[in-house]
Parts: structure tokens; C-alpha cells; sequence
């Protein structure tokens, strides 16, 4: 669905029945990435999937706070007061911006391979090389070798989706996205003061955030749990949907109504 909501259209999707979780994408893919897990909770949790800016049918640039606005701007649109927020690699990012922006909103929050920490300095440059190659040579010769890299080397499946969802985006949507990346702030002091409950997820075999890092936010995060999936990578909840879908079900189940 697209609905404008402020002073821009937003794409978003709004699934099942039951408490409700509001979900951030990642990067360059966008809300449809929710699908399977969506369907497997259906029965018992309502999920709010959104696009980020510029991704999707979500219109326009921002920053990560920008993106953690839009989802307390589209509950409101949607009647919601309050909410779990989920988020996985960029998408955990807004949703620990979602967490300091708008901490009565939040139910529980969940984190899927993800970091508090912002770029390194090696990290921004090798984000400005990524949006001069997006911007010359297009969005296809850039992710036929970043792609790969988000999922397990056996799950077919999961590359082929990943795929098809980065090629459904603009070379302008992808290099903003990357730059608000590259910008994001430190969120490791506001960590202390979530005190929802907290799932941390990591993938196995992710190599992008390593499972050392999700360790870091359990660690941080007091009323957190830290569950890895075996077999994942950097995009659990489209390599091991069932396992993600459990793991939301069983966070919801610990906030409190």
C-alpha cells in the first residue's frame, strides 16, 4: 500500500492480526523482504513493514532518523500507540533510532544483525566508492558482487530473492540509502537505557556483522535475549523464515500487553 503521511508517500504493508510489530527492512532491499516471515505469524501477530525512503514506493531521501519518524508517523496514521519495533542490519539501525526518539511507543524491540557502533573511517570510504559505482554503472553491476555476500552460499533461494529485490531499486534510491549509511550516528550510549524486552538475532555465518557484534548489543541491553540462527547469514529472515517468525512470536509473548 502507498499512503501519503506528511510530506511524503510511504509504502508500506500492514499483515495479520494481534500484537502488533513494526518492522525496518535492509539494505538495498525493501519491505517486501518481510513477506515469508509475515505470513508465518499472521495467525498472531500484526506486522507493519515500511520502505525506507527512496526504497520501495517510498518517496524522497533521509537519514536513519528520518526513517525511525516515518514508522511513528505511519502507527499513527494506522491508530497504533504503541508497538514492537524490529529492524534488521540497516533496518536495526532505525530501529534502535526508533528506540530513542520515541521510547513510549515502544513494546519490545528486536535486532537483527546489527551494530550501535557508526562507520569507521574505512567503512565511509568503501560507502562513498559504492555510491560513485551506483551512480555510473548502475544498480546491477553493483550488487551482482554485494549480494552475494549477504546470504549463506548454498541458499539459492534466498541470493535469487535478495536479488530481484535490490534490482527493483532506483540508482538514486540506493546511493541515498547508502549515504545515510555512511552517516548514521554512534548509538551505543542510548543502550543502556532500553529497558523493553529485547531479542538480539544474529546469523551463524553472517561475515558482514559478525556474531560478535550482536554479543556486544546483548551485553549492552539489559532485559535482551540473544538467539543465533545456524546456516544464516547477514538476511536471517529470508534464509531461516520460520526460525525469525519464532523468535518474534516468542519476543511479543514477553511484552507487556
Amino acid at each position: 500500500m502507498i499512503a501519503r503521511i506528511g510530506d511524503r508517500e510511504l509504502g508500506w504493508d500492514d499483515v495479520g492480526r494481534g500484537a502488533p510489530i513494526l518492522l525496518f527492512h535492509a539494505f538495498p532491499l525493501d519491505r517486501r523482504m518481510w513477506s515469508q516471515v509475515a505470513e508465518r505469524v499472521a495467525r498472531k501477530v500484526r506486522t507493519i513493514a515500511l520502505d525506507f525512503r527512496g526504497l520501495g514506493e517510498s518517496t524522497g531521501i533521509g537519514s536513519i532518523e528520518d526513517a525511525a519518524d516515518d514508522g511513528a508517523r505511519l502507527l499513527d496514521h494506522l491508530g497504533v500507540a504503541r508497538a514492537a519495533v524490529g529492524g534488521l542490519s540497516m533496518g536495526g539501525y532505525v530501529a534502535m533510532a526508533f528506540a530513542r526518539r520515541h521510547p513510549r511507543r515502544l513494546s519490545a524491540l528486536l535486532l537483527a544483525d546489527t551494530r550501535s557502533a557508526p562507520d569507521s573511517e574505512e567503512a565511509r570510504a568503501g560507502r562513498d566508492r559504492a555510491i560513485t559505482e551506483v551512480a555510473t554503472r548502475g544498480v546491477r553491476r553493483w550488487a551482482e558482487s554485494f549480494i552475494p555476500k549477504l546470504v549463506a552460499p548454498e541458499n539459492h533461494a534466498a541470493r535469487d530473492l535478495a536479488m530481484a529485490l535490490a534490482l527493483l531499486q532506483s540508482s538514486n534510491g540506493v546511493a541515498a540509502a547508502l549515504a545515510a549509511l555512511r552517516d548514521r550516528p554512534d548509538a551505543t550510549p542510548s543502550l543502556s537505557k532500553i529497558q523493553v524486552p529485547t531479542t538480539v538475532i544474529t546469523g551463524a555465518l553472517d561475515s558482514l556483522i559478525p556474531p560478535s557484534e550482536s554479543e556486544k548489543l546483548h551485553a549492552a541491553i539489559v532485559n535482551s535475549q540473544l538467539l543465533e540462527i545456524p546456516k544464516a547469514a547477514h538476511l536471517p529472515a529470508i534464509e531461516s523464515p520460520d526460525a525469525f517468525a519464532d523468535a518474534i512470536e516468542s519476543l511479543l509473548a514477553r511484552a507487556p500487553l
